[in-house]
């Protein structure tokens, strides 16, 4: 692999991972949030007998946005549910190969939720989809949020099997005989 090759795969890889850790710290920020709006709204229904009708499907909005922008930083600190039983079983060159095809499968079902979930988004904003609330917040929103955070999964993964497979040859080593 060439030099230019090697360093424009860091920076994507590296500007991919200094985004997923922003999109993290977004996410913990809509968790309390949302945390933040459902006590104000619990205190104001119990102290003022103010029910709103916004503040749960905010909150759920919030939390749809906080899961799907935190997916690609989970996978990069490699904090998803993992099986460590077949690791322990399976021979290592077995277990790579294991690893791979599982990467491989869950890049292609993201990327392929990532792909509808823009279609979607475009449809919602076109057609001006609203929610069936009596706040009504625009659908387009929270299916952008789950289109995004499908993207920079499916791209965490590609980089996961690139960074896994093609190792030696990003670092500039040598296979075979000296």
């Amino acid at each position: 692999m060439s030099v230019t090759a090697r360093f424009l795969w860091r920076a994507f890889s590296g500007a991919l991972a200094r985004l997923n850790l922003w999109m993290g710290y977004a996410s913990g920020l809509l968790v309390v949030g949302s945390a933040i709006v459902l006590t104000g709204e619990v205190l104001a229904r119990y102290f003022l007998g103010s029910p709103s009708d916004w503040a749960l499907e905010l909150c759920i909005l919030m939390l749809i946005a906080s899961t799907f922008l935190a997916a690609a930083y989970t996978l990069a600190a490699r904090a998803h549910v993992n099986i460590d039983i077949i690791d322990a079983v399976l021979p290592a060159g077995l277990n790579r190969w294991r690893l791979l095809f599982a990467d491989l499968g869950a890049a292609g079902l993201c990327g392929f939720v990532a792909v509808n979930a823009w279609r979607f988004a475009a449809l919602a904003w076109s057609e001006g989809w609203v929610s069936n609330s009596t706040w009504g917040p625009k659908l387009w929103i929270p299916f952008g949020f789950i289109a995004l955070g499908m993207t920079l999964l499916t791209l965490q993964y590609l980089v996961q099997i690139v960074d896994a497979r093609l190792a030696s040859l990003l670092t500039g080593g040598r296979h075979g005989r000296a």
